[in-house]
């Protein structure tokens, strides 16, 4: 059985309305894969924004190689993985106290890859007690500001750059 769709379910799309911890994975020139633990919110069906601390590998990898993976590791057991391709929309993303650029995801492919009879840990910030209330304060405005971000042109321009 094929578990693979075109574009986001509504479940994924109820998951990451409102912003949810993903990894972010990328390959670089050398081939070595990355993953980067980020934030993630889904404009519809089609896209998904993403923040990546600037000159991270991450970001590095996204400015050589716009294919991108989102995994989703939320709880009850769901788990998916998204295929695309990103293009960068805001360069400094204001609500991070680290400098941050948004990603566009333009989805191509979509996998639920859920296990039946195990489950897996959902991905989540656990601030300390000093930190949390204005941690989470920080996430929600990193939430808005990535769904405000607009239709901004990257510096690679306004089309997803490249085949998968």
């Amino acid at each position: 059985m094929t578990r693979v769709q075109a574009e986001l379910p509504e479940a994924v799309l109820d998951c990451l309305r409102a912003g949810a911890p993903v990894l972010v994975l990328t390959v670089g020139a050398d081939g070595f894969p990355n993953a980067a633990f980020t934030y993630a919110l889904a404009l519809d069906a089609q896209r998904v924004r993403f923040c990546i601390d600037d000159q991270s590998s991450t970001f590095i990898n996204l400015r050589g190689d716009a294919r991108v993976g989102v995994q989703i590791m939320a709880p009850n057991n769901f788990v998916y993985i998204l295929k695309g391709i990103a293009r960068q929309v805001k360069a400094r993303l204001e609500a991070k106290p680290t400098a941050a650029a948004v990603f566009e995801l333009q989805t191509l492919a979509v996998k639920d890859q859920a296990w039946r009879g195990v489950t897996v840990a959902p991905l989540a910030y656990e601030w300390d007690a000093a930190q949390r209330g204005r941690m989470q304060a920080m996430e929600q405005a990193v939430y808005a500001e990535m769904r405000d971000a607009g239709d901004g042109i990257g510096e690679h321009g306004s089309l997803y750059r490249a085949a998968w």
